[in-house]
């Protein structure tokens, strides 16, 4: 590389630095100066926002950040592993830990933060650890191998993916935070409440309002404990640190640049150094000319933008940075934006609470109207909208924007709302009006093509359903007709596929295809989106159009995902999960003992769960047919845990044992479990039966719910209890019990009718044209005249009803398929393999072998029938 190049020196090549070397590109600068990359970790930038997902089995090559032929096509020279040790600002020299030394004409730090650990005794003790980096988690998940009990320091974003990482381990997790609630910077005392009651709902234990004042330390150097503030002790063998992050900024002090009293170097708007006009900072070690530290992703990315802009002669400038975050904490969503805390003056709140289903919803408003922030935990479904519109005045009133569906009639705002000023994508600062203009001017006519257009959705990627909504939107209203085909196999939706299998009896996915799917797809396999829906499709309609119902049989059998391939859940060690099914959740002493011989027999874990039913872990794949013809000698047949289908219907004891109870619902629930047991559908279906309107089985949060009242039963549809938590809405009262199930019937057979793949009840029924009352209109008042054809096709559903599990274990070609190598039937997966727990199993799952098997055994997997 030719020396008379101007040379631009990045030191850090974490996500912000990575950030910097795509925008030097974007404008040409890698083509007329020499950049040189310092990092200090052992591999390039990756995505430190996901770093937890580590634990849940993502590859560093999956968190990578890095395209190394962007980094050759552009002649960047990045030395991984060789961090910068000093800089000579007289020289505009940068000497490397390997003693490289690089010249420099502009200097840009990048150096990030690093974790702030309390000046507590003990905190150097074997068994403490700080949680940044790839390589913490790997130190942390090998020292969790000897321990049973972890404790975090901090309550944070980072502090509670860490306990969760610890829980996860196998460990009994336990979160300590001086402040008086979790995540105090980003929520508030209802929304801290509100999280606290969800996350000890997981099993793990809080402390709030307590400080760490010393590590206690056994005779060998190792933790053993903590004590706290309050004068409490901790029993505790692993700690890690989450305490928050300081910015990392002593080579910028050992070289004489001016840095902030509490840290951070002192940059200008342009991120340029107040002391070196050739030296920028950037990041977590930047102190910015607004006196912030910024400690989110999104402000580092704009700080980035700006100094290539600056480098290349534009005009830039970096005043600020929004701060709203949208986070999925231990599977919670949590976000706030805005003044979220109501600082401004005369402010008002606007505040939805649901304690028993863990949602916290909460608007800042100006005494004119305008939105000025908010707080969602629990579902944060509305965020990019809502974040959108903040200092705005909406065009509904606030009480509608935070009341959750089914619960006032709530106003759904569509993209076409927002002004074309409003920030989409916060990450890097992408508005509605450079969104669409992506699609008028740029003629991108799909979501991944406008991404790459305007980065929209490439950094954490909340706002990608408002990206796509304004994309169809944008596209629809410049004339162009949008693609609504199930996927690039079928033009048709999920819905018209249906029609057609329905009308013209098809029952082969091939015969569908080659009729009636693209040209171009015509006599291909298909793929794995379109292959599964028409085998689910098939499936629910069997019975009527003369197909087989049996999922593994013929044709049927490769259409299947994982888990139906196998009629078992695969877990995340490749073994599997067995779920007989329980109607009601009643069961008879002999039942039980029989779950337990068998869970003694092969070595499986059990837990009770929350659909009252009994789950067994840890079933390797050929042992699945002999559990199974153990259980149906015992009379119990599939559970359906792996399919999308009925999974159960959860009841209350009733009027039978409970003396507030009035109708039977143990009675009920078994009837209405027995009736669609094994009944195929776009998604998993879930129901209760209550006795009474104390609703103790949860009736509300299901896809179909029913309360018992005085004069008969209350039918609620469309709830759902997930990850979009979503109150049922009363569909009809004071039903016999003929009503009750005719009406079920109906609302079943035409959800399935009519709802796109992989689409819940709860999204069904607020997507479909006219929501509720159309619905109501349909299934009650049999307003399209199907009600006949509806009810009918279910009749035929109960009526050709057969038990997977039975049908599998007496059909000797079936079984052939239960083996680990179909080269090496008798062989069981050697990865498949366990260790003790609270006198049970759990997988054995060490962090460095994920993805990796042992070579010895690399001949015998090539043939696996798992992979």
């Amino acid at each position: 590389m030719s020396t008379d190049q101007t040379t631009i020196v990045l030191i850090g090549h974490g996500m912000v630095g990575q950030r910097f070397l795509e925008a030097l590109a974007e404008r040409g600068l890698t083509a007329t100066h020499r950049v040189v990359v310092l990092c200090e970790e052992p591999r390039p930038a990756y995505d430190r926002v996901q770093l937890t997902s580590y634990f849940s089995g993502k590859t560093p090559d999956d968190l990578s950040m890095t395209d190394l032929a962007f980094i050759e096509e552009h002649g960047i020279e990045l030395y991984v592993g060789d961090a910068a040790e000093t800089v000579d600002r007289e020289a505009r020299t940068v000497t490397a830990r390997s003693g490289r030394v690089v010249d420099y004409d502009v200097l840009v730090l990048a150096t990030g933060s690093y974790p702030f650990v309390p000046p507590v005794p003990g905190k150097d003790a074997a068994g403490c650890f700080v949680y940044r980096t790839i390589e913490d988690l790997l130190a942390i998940e090998e020292y969790a191998k000897t321990a049973t009990t972890g404790a975090v320091v901090g309550g944070g974003l980072l502090g509670l993916e860490a306990a969760g990482a610890l829980k996860g381990l196998g460990l009994t997790s336990h979160i300590v935070e001086f402040a008086p609630r979790l995540m105090p910077v980003q929520v508030d005392e209802g929304g801290g409440a509100a999280l606290l009651r969800t996350i000890e709902d997981m099993g793990l234990s809080v402390h709030t309002g307590v400080g760490t004042q010393e590590i206690v330390v056994g005779p060998d150097g190792a933790v053993t404990g903590m004590k706290l503030s309050d004068g409490s002790e901790l029993a505790t063998d692993l700690v890690v640190f989450s305490a928050g992050v300081r910015p990392r900024d002593q080579l910028a002090r050992d070289c004489g640049l001016a840095v902030g009293e509490r840290g951070g170097i002192a940059v200008d708007e342009q991120c340029r150094t107040v002391t070196d006009p050739r030296v920028f900072a950037i990041g977590e070690c930047a102190l910015a000319a607004d006196g912030r530290v910024y400690g989110l992703v999104a402000p580092g990315y704009e700080q980035a933008v700006t100094v290539a802009a600056t480098l290349a002669r534009d005009e830039a400038a970096f005043t600020g940075a929004d701060l709203s975050t949208k986070l999925k904490l231990l599977g919670v969503d949590v976000a706030s934006f805005g003044d979220a805390h109501g600082t401004a003056e005369d402010c008002l709140d606007v505040v939805y609470s649901d304690s028993r289903a863990g949602l916290y919803k909460k608007l800042v408003i100006g005494r004119d109207g305008t939105l000025l922030g908010g707080i969602l935990v629990g579902d944060a479904e509305a965020y990019g909208t809502l974040k959108a519109f903040t200092g705005s005045v909406p065009p509904v009133s606030p009480e509608s924007l935070v009341l959750p569906a089914g619960a006032g009639a709530p106003v759904q705002l569509g993209p076409s709302a927002l002004p074309d000023d409003a920030v989409i994508c916060s990450c890097h600062n992408v508005s509605k009006g450079t969104i669409r203009g992506a699609v008028t001017d740029h003629r991108c006519v799909t979501v991944p093509e406008v991404k790459k257009c305007t980065k929209a959705g490439t950094g954490c990627g909340s706002c990608v359903k408002v990206l796509g909504q304004l994309v169809t939107a944008e596209l629809e209203a410049s004339g162009v007709e949008v693609d609504k085909g199930l996927c690039g196999c079928f033009g048709q939706t999920r819905e018209e596929l249906y029609e057609i299998v329905l009308a013209l009896r098809v029952t082969s996915y091939q015969d569908l295809l080659d009729r009636y799917g693209r040209e171009e797809a015509r006599g291909g396999d298909g793929c794995e989106v379109c292959k599964p829906t028409v085998g689910s499709i098939i499936a629910s309609l069997a019975p009527t159009i003369g197909a087989s119902g049996y999922v593994l049989d013929g044709e049927q059998a490769a259409l299947q995902d994982t888990n139906d391939h196998f009629l078992a859940n695969l877990q995340k060690n490749g073994s599997y999960s067995v779920v007989p099914r329980i109607p009601g959740g009643e069961i008879a002493p002999e039942k039980l003992i029989v779950i337990g011989e068998i869970a003694r027999d092969f070595g499986l874990y059990t837990k009770i769960t929350g659909g009252q039913r009994i789950d067994m872990f840890g079933a390797r794949v050929e042992q699945l047919p002999s559990i199974w013809a153990r259980l149906v000698d015992a009379g119990f047949e599939s559970g359906h845990a792996y399919g999308k289908s009925l999974r159960t219907v959860k009841s209350c004891v009733g009027q039978t044992w409970c003396r507030y109870g009035v109708q039977d619902s143990v009675r009920m629930a078994i009837d209405l479990e027995l009736r669609y047991r094994g009944l195929r559908s776009p998604h998993k279906l879930k129901s209760a039966v209550s006795g009474c309107a104390r609703e103790c089985a949860e009736a509300q949060s299901k896809d179909f719910g029913v309360i018992a009242t005085a004069a008969g039963w209350n039918l609620y549809v469309g709830g759902n209890g997930g990850a979009t938590p979503r109150h049922a809405d009363l569909l009809a009262q004071d039903l016999s019990d003929a009503e009750l199930v005719r009406l079920i019937d109906r609302f079943l057979m035409f959800y399935i009718r009519t709802a796109d793949r992989l689409e819940r009840t709860s999204t069904w029924l607020e997507r479909v044209p006219g929501g509720l009352d159309h619905v109501r209109d349909v299934v009650v008042e049999d307003s399209l005249g199907i009600c006949d054809e509806l009810e009918a096709l279910m009749s035929a559903h109960v009526a050709g009803y057969r038990d997977e599990w039975a049908e599998t274990i007496d059909d000797p070609e079936k079984l052939a398929r239960f083996v680990s190598f179909v080269n090496a039937p008798d062989t069981p997966d050697p990865l498949v393999s366990f260790v003790p727990e609270r006198d049970q199993i759990k997988p054995d799952l060490p962090l460095l072998s994920i993805g990796h098997r042992p070579a010895a055994t690399l001949e015998t997997l090539e043939g696996s029938a798992q992979r």
